[in-house]
């Protein structure tokens, strides 16, 4: 490693989001993560060992006293805030005023026995022991809540789950298009405190909310930096010598239960180098947020091929769960059966493709939940999945999804990072500017034969495709794109060829099935759009499925990573 490289950490966010708030709106997700977030995460995987290592605090120290950091961190979408009503975790047996009056009892003997123990300079006297006595009794929480006639019945009751009161709460986050943020300091941290803090970051397990899982750790890499303290409008939380012992100082007096605040430096950072700007990325209007199963591995025989039987199943699962009346942006259909205009909920059964070993198997399948969905049908959806997850017991996979003699698939909803990657949503949903078909496109109109009659019928059908294509691409909120091509074999590896897809059909004007053209696409736009793509008639059910990829550009060594 080369000797005069900064100094930099390395955050990587196994979820793929980042769950923070803003210091100065609640409402707000705080991005890229301030400084001050990352040395507290710090201190709290120095300060949880047995016995705090001095080697590590004088590592912090030498941290805290450095000048603030760059951050190299891309752009990222925020999520909608939802509000939660939380049972509260402090709810009292003894009434608050019982409480204050013990408070007082116990602040008042200790600062007798404090005198009692100078006056009697430092000698333990009966005096000492009598009212040592009378504070374990005032301590003594166990007797008071255990002892009958000394807690009320009401206040008792108001500790169990159902009956505690609840506050109004809420976690903001933000998705990053690159779930990675490097802080780099312009000094060069000597071999052996960049060492100890090397270990130490292997520890720092989340920063911000629990949720917020994390890996981190030093590196020599020095990325462009995206944010550089400075003179510009924005202001992040950094530190400054002494936080170390400000923070010890303060917990000291709340013990990590109470309430606290953050303490911090205030600077101004600007954004630099190669941050997009939000207004340059394209959305199509499928982006939102996903849940995630993960099939069983005896249930990942299943082909790609399946993934409008699978998609479909899923979706009666997750209705026949769901109370009335039945949100349009659940079902697909307004009340009165048409077919809903706005986006909705997509069921989108995830293959293993794109790799060099990669057989097309169905690993998962997601939950696509646009952003647009409204915050009813949002807690409506929540329920469902409650509802089906407590009906089918607590085995490794409790749900699943019966196909006759075709087989059980049996699944799990995700709660950690998924381990692997055709299941993570980034891979999915990363910006890019070219896109390609993991499942095929089914064309909303049918373009003629592409594989048979004359040649000049052939082409325009090929040609008609290709506009069907474009008009879909728009039909989503996106510009048409730059290059478009299509075929009907795949562009990935482990995709399928569209001939080894069963026919997609659908209920035409008149209420005939219409069999849709399936066609595999490769599509680049002018700017890069962030994910999940979905295109065609079939986008709801597995179909059109498209996964992010470097450009096509045969002319340039340009890629994207």
């Amino acid at each position: 490693m080369p000797n005069n490289a900064k100094f930099n950490i390395e955050v990587n966010f196994l979820t793929g989001r980042y769950v923070a708030t803003c210091h100065n709106d609640r409402l707000q997700g705080e991005w890229p993560p301030h400084p001050a977030r990352l040395f507290s995460a710090l201190v709290a995987a120095w300060a949880d060992a047995d016995e705090p290592d001095q080697a590590e605090r004088s590592a912090l120290e030498w941290l805290e006293s450095r000048d603030p950091p760059a951050i190299a961190a891309s752009s990222a979408t925020a999520r909608t805030v939802a509000t939660h009503f939380v049972p509260v975790n402090d709810e009292a047996i003894i009434g608050s005023a019982l409480q204050n009056r013990k408070a007082d009892r116990v602040r008042n003997l200790t600062e007798d026995i404090q005198k009692e123990v100078i006056e009697s300079q430092g000698e333990v006297t009966r005096e000492v022991l009598r009212l040592q006595k009378r504070l374990d009794k005032e301590r003594d929480v166990q007797r008071q809540v255990t002892s009958i006639g000394n807690t009320s019945p009401a206040s008792a009751e108001s500790v169990l789950p159902d009956r505690r009161s609840k506050q109004e709460r809420h976690f903001p986050s933000v998705t990053p298009n690159e779930a990675r943020v490097t802080y780099s300091w312009k000094e060069v941290a000597p071999e052996s405190i960049r060492k100890v803090l090397d270990q130490l970051l292997q520890r720092v397990t989340r920063i911000g909310h629990p949720a917020s899982l994390v890996a981190c750790r030093a590196t020599h890499s020095t990325p462009e930096a995206s944010w550089v303290p400075g003179k510009g409008s924005e202001h992040f939380r950094s530190v400054r010598s002494g936080q170390l012992a400000e923070l010890e100082r303060r917990h000291a007096i709340h013990h990590g239960i109470s309430p606290r605040a953050l303490p911090y430096r205030d600077v101004s950072y600007e954004a630099v180098g190669e941050l997009i700007a939000e207004e340059q990325l394209m959305e199509p209007n499928t982006v939102g947020d996903w849940i995630v199963f993960e099939f069983s591995h005896d249930s990942r025989a299943f082909p790609s091929t399946r993934v409008v039987e699978v998609a479909t199943a899923m979706r009666g699962a997750i209705l026949r769960h769901t109370e009335d009346p039945m949100p349009a942006g659940l079902s697909g259909h307004e009340r009165g059966g048409t077919p809903s205009r706005a986006p909705h909920l997509a069921f989108l059964p995830l293959p293993y493709v794109g790799s060099e070993y990669a057989d097309g198997r169905l690993l998962g399948i997601a939950l696509s939940v646009p952003r647009a969905l409204s915050e009813g049908a949002r807690r409506t959806l929540y329920r469902a999945i409650g509802r089906w997850e407590k009906r089918t017991g607590t085995a490794s996979y409790p749900l699943k999804l019966v196909f006759g003699q075709k087989g059980v698939l049996r699944m799990a909803r995700l709660r950690s990072p998924a381990v692997l990657a055709a299941l993570r949503a980034q891979i999915w949903q990363r910006p890019s500017r070219r896109w390609v078909s993991a499942t095929p496109i089914a064309l909303p109109k049918h373009p003629g034969h592409l594989s048979k009659g004359s040649a000049a019928n052939r082409a325009e059908a090929w040609h008609l495709a290709e506009t069907i294509v474009a008009a879909a691409c728009k039909h989503v909120g996106l510009p048409e794109p730059t290059i478009i091509e299509i075929s009907l074999s795949p562009y990935l590896a482990g995709v399928r060829s569209v001939h080894q897809f069963p026919a997609f059909a659908q209920s035409g004007p008149s209420g005939k099935p219409i069999r849709r053209q399936l066609v595999h696409a490769s599509v680049t736009f002018e700017n890069p759009v962030v994910g999940p793509l979905m295109l065609g008639a079939g986008r709801f059910f597995g179909l059109g499925l498209m996964r992010p990829m470097p450009p096509l550009n045969l002319d340039s060594d340009e890629v994207d990573e």
